[in-house]
């Protein structure tokens, strides 16, 4: 009795890896085909940090800064549509537990942003941007680093990490110089991986 106890319980330990593992195969898979959407938002945030970048460091007409203040806020709107329409399009019927869990992490970053800044306000009674952003940056990091660590995705691990050693180092500096880093962590940690994932799409 004892013995084929014992095999039941190896067998059901094998069938849950094995289920564990097929889940993460086509987490994995649909990730490669949602590669567009790391390009997409990757873009569209170097494009916003880059941009404050320049605007605060360099002297630019009242007609130039309108125009890229209007893009800063219309570029995140198109992408939030275009995300939406995309996974509604694109959605599958089958939903795994581990697409169900991304989608926990990336709503939860984006509540604890707005609680960030709601305590920041309450305590400083004003928005400290040189704080604000790392913060974000952090916060972005932990996103990303657990994504990559639930899809056993090491590209996504690195870029997450990175994303956060680029939050510490901002953390030293002025506003414009962590618009800067912004910059470069929004390449490593998106660009990088979408263009990756996209191009290994068929694969």
């Amino acid at each position: 009795m004892d013995t084929n106890k014992n095999t039941s319980d190896s067998l059901n330990e094998t069938q849950s890896l094995l289920v564990i593992k097929e889940m993460i195969q086509v987490s994995k898979n649909k990730l490669k085909q949602d590669g567009i959407l790391f390009i997409f938002w990757g873009w569209v945030l170097f494009f916003v940090s880059t941009t404050e970048y320049i605007k605060s460091g360099l002297a630019l007409t009242f007609g130039i800064k309108n125009v890229l203040n209007v893009l800063g806020v219309a570029l995140p709107l198109i992408a939030l549509i275009f995300s939406v329409y995309y996974l509604i399009k694109k959605r599958k019927k089958v939903q795994t537990y581990i697409g169900i869990s991304l989608r926990y992490v990336w709503i939860s970053l984006f509540v604890c942003m707005v609680l960030v800044n709601l305590i920041q306000f309450n305590v400083l009674h004003s928005i400290n941007f040189e704080l604000q952003h790392p913060i974000f940056m952090v916060l972005m990091a932990f996103a990303v680093t657990v994504t990559g660590g639930i899809l056993r995705y090491r590209l996504i691990i690195i870029g997450g990490v990175v994303f956060g050693f680029l939050a510490l180092t901002a953390s030293y500096l002025k506003l414009h110089e962590q618009l800067l880093l912004e910059s470069v962590a929004w390449i490593i940690s998106f660009l990088v991986p979408g263009h990756i994932l996209y191009a290994n799409r068929e694969k």
